[in-house]
């Protein structure tokens, strides 16, 4: 970057007290939140991460530095939630990745599976990758698939579920013809995300496998017997 398209040292001050004030805004609204939803909270955290960003490529442009934090932006939150406080119903959306690891375990597994149902065997064929999903997520419920995708030659990649609020049950058939394009992000009562991503952190223990030290070994002398009336 040029030095006639560098911000000036004034404009890297301003960005910085503008942390600073959006930092006591944002503490502010947490300690008057009134619940875990609280739109204060959602808005103060949005306008703290807006100045951290603005602050830090700022800071890199005229300094060549950067912040050692790190605020998620706003476009990585959900929006505050507008659905009722005591919803009618709800629905739940799920969206699991996986990568076919093993093709020639899964080929094996729904060939197994169409073996045993004669009328599963007629009706779809298990000898393409394609058939074969087709036949093991016919047969088995996600959530089993999800315990066991390692046995159907399947790798976990991420997942997210989102449980949304309605006002009343949709009609049968209201929704199959697009059945993720009407999820407002605003009626989210709660989501759950899992990804490689969050599996940063070591190990509680802080020990591996090869790290496991066994016991000293016990000679046949120093076994005691079992009492039988124990």
């Amino acid at each position: 970057m040029s030095d006639a398209a560098q911000p000036t040292a004034a404009e890297v001050r301003a960005a910085a007290e503008a942390v600073k004030t959006a930092l006591d805004r944002h503490l502010a609204a947490v300690e008057r939140r009134t619940g875990e939803d609280d739109p204060a909270v959602y808005e103060a955290f949005n306008e703290l991460a807006a100045a951290a960003e603005e602050y830090d490529e700022l800071l890199y442009d005229r300094y060549d530095e950067v912040t050692p934090f790190e605020i998620p932006g706003a476009e990585e939150s959900l929006p505050p939630y507008l659905g009722p406080e005591e919803p009618n119903a709800l629905s739940v959306v799920i969206r699991r990745d996986y990568a076919v690891a093993e093709p020639q375990r899964l080929l094996a597994q729904a060939q197994r599976v169409e073996a045993a149902d004669e009328e599963l065997a007629a009706g779809s064929s298990a000898d393409t990758v394609h058939g074969a999903l087709g036949v093991l997520f016919g047969e088995f419920e996600p959530d089993e698939i999800a315990s066991r995708h390692t046995e159907f030659g399947l790798e976990e990649g991420d997942s997210t579920l989102w449980v949304t609020a309605a006002d009343e049950p949709a009609e049968p058939g209201e929704w199959l013809e697009a059945p993720f394009e009407q999820v407002d992000p605003q009626r989210v009562v709660c989501r759950f995300d899992v990804s490689a991503v969050f599996d940063d952190e070591p190990d509680d223990d802080g020990l591996e496998d090869d790290d496991f030290e066994p016991g000293p070994e016990l000679e046949d002398d120093d076994l005691e017997p079992l009492d039988a009336d124990r």
